[in-house]
């Protein structure tokens, strides 16, 4: 009724365009839809009442199904209205009222971004944050994204790379003040619960699971944009409060966090994500069983498609 009143309340433009009144149909339901989020008294009974925005007379069906009613024009800004709401609505359901506008778009928190977890070795992390993959993202053998690497630090070596121990002593990670992580693109809105991931993979004491990883390369660190100035940031935090464990800044070069109870958070636009030699992927690790062929195999299959890439460094490529 309320598409009705507004497409034929000018008695000297019964014709309106059907554009506008698409137009003014958005512009209604923006109102309501704004009226709902902010009033203390909304509640979700109020969504239904939208519904009643749907032209119900046969001269509205008639404007409403006008093939020149969908334009391309229309249909991108009703689009970009209802993600903008889900958007809100997600910020308003959670709790977290500093989302920046990037992140409150509905688009946007589909959006995959690269972030970086460590604690430890990082051939261990890796094969539980592919399970994590495949199991919170439901990704396939080619679609996992989970790679060992450095970060961290605030040096390279000559070539722009860094590198594991080597006896040629090229971009040395420890001497380039990097720590072990694994690095991975997934959705904004999955920081959350993957970081939940991260915190289950601390001993019960809330230290690396083998301490015999001694030294600032093995240090707890988390990295996502902007740090601990992004939006999912209280996501983080909330998930090492459960753990015991304090969140710090990291500023690069950072010392071993073994005892210490804390985990540095990076910026990853500053202290950015360096994949680890070919020979690293999908490698079997010291705290646990073997993890079969298949799962070791998976550092060719990446390889062969892209996914892992030579680094300039001493490396064993796969035959």
């Amino acid at each position: 009724r309320l598409f009705c009143y507004t497409a034929n309340r000018d008695p000297k433009n019964k014709k309106m365009s059907s554009q506008g009144a698409i137009r003014r149909m958005i512009n209604t339901a923006s109102l309501l839809l704004l009226a709902m989020v902010i009033s203390p008294m909304a509640s979700l009974s109020f969504v239904p009442t939208v519904s009643i925005i749907r032209p119900r007379t046969a001269e509205c069906s008639s404007l409403f199904m006008s093939s020149e009613a969908v334009t391309s024009s229309s249909v991108r800004s009703r689009r970009g209205f209802i993600n903008n709401a889900i958007g809100v609505s997600f910020a308003v359901m959670t709790g977290i009222s500093n989302l920046s506008p990037s992140f409150a778009d509905g688009d946007d928190i589909n959006q995959l971004t690269d972030v970086y977890f460590g604690v430890g070795c990082f051939w261990h992390i890796q094969h539980e944050f592919v399970e994590a993959e495949r199991r919170l993202l439901n990704r396939s053998d080619k679609e996992l994204t989970s790679l060992t690497g450095y970060a961290g630090g605030k040096s390279l070596g000559d070539r722009g790379n860094v590198c594991y121990h080597n006896l040629q002593f090229i971009a040395d990670y420890g001497r380039l003040g990097h720590g072990e992580v694994v690095g991975m693109k997934i959705p904004i809105s999955s920081i959350g619960n993957f970081a939940k991931e991260y915190f289950s993979l601390y001993s019960p004491t809330n230290e690396r699971v083998d301490p015999g990883d001694v030294g600032p390369e093995y240090r707890s660190l988390i990295g996502f944009p902007g740090g601990i100035h992004n939006p999912a940031f209280q996501l983080v935090e909330e998930a090492a409060t459960s753990r015991g464990l304090k969140l710090v800044e990291g500023r690069g070069n950072d010392p071993d966090t073994l005892g210490k109870k804390i985990v540095y958070v990076m910026d990853s636009e500053k202290f950015p994500f360096y994949q680890a030699e070919v020979y690293h992927q999908y490698h079997d690790d010291f705290q646990s069983p073997p993890y079969g062929r298949k799962y070791n195999s998976l550092a060719k299959l990446a390889f062969e498609d892209g996914r892992v890439k030579e680094t300039g460094c001493p490396d064993r490529l796969p035959m």
